[in-house]
């Protein structure tokens, strides 16, 4: 039991750093870096891509693995991570098809994390050599996959608050 609850503590944690970071870039600092740049006398783009941008993108990255992990963790000490996976058995079982679907949106939001975006802000942020053009185009991929996690989040958090205590629908 003391080791279930570790892992959903370390979960939960791990789950508000992981998403709390993901709703900061998109809703607070690409929007705020876009008014930098439109504002020539404002504030340097450059400081916050060199010292905030990284540092934020490492505890967004582990974030989401530590998250994945102690989820799997935490269904495979349960006896539900069959369930989960399979969705309930395709729906027959109800806290499996909804726990299933959150937790199969974290995998595909875990994948994008280190599939897409990381690979492409590695370009942005000039760790990975890339000329403008490829620049340019890691940039909109990035801010593209960054967007469709952040949609994933809602329903996402909704299963996972929902397979125990009810989906609001």
């Amino acid at each position: 039991f003391a080791q279930l609850g570790l892992a959903v503590w370390i979960h939960i944690v791990a789950g508000i750093m992981w998403v709390g970071l993901l709703y900061y870039f998109n809703v607070v600092q690409t929007p705020a870096l876009a008014e930098a740049r439109a504002d020539s006398g404002g504030p340097g783009v450059a400081g916050i891509q060199r010292y905030v941008s990284p540092r934020a993108l490492r505890w967004f990255r582990w974030s989401a693995v530590l998250t994945w992990f102690t989820g799997v963790w935490y269904l495979g000490r349960s006896g539900n991570l069959i369930s989960a996976v399979t969705l309930g058995h395709l729906g027959r079982e109800y806290y499996g098809l909804i726990i299933g679907v959150g937790a199969w949106l974290g995998t595909i939001m875990l994948i994008n994390v280190w599939a897409f975006i990381w690979p492409n802000q590695k370009k942005i942020l000039g760790l990975v050599s890339a000329d403008e053009a490829e620049r340019a185009s890691a940039a909109r991929t990035a801010a593209l996959v960054s967007r469709i996690n952040f949609v994933l989040s809602l329903p996402l958090l909704l299963c996972m608050g929902g397979a125990n205590h009810a989906l609001p629908f």
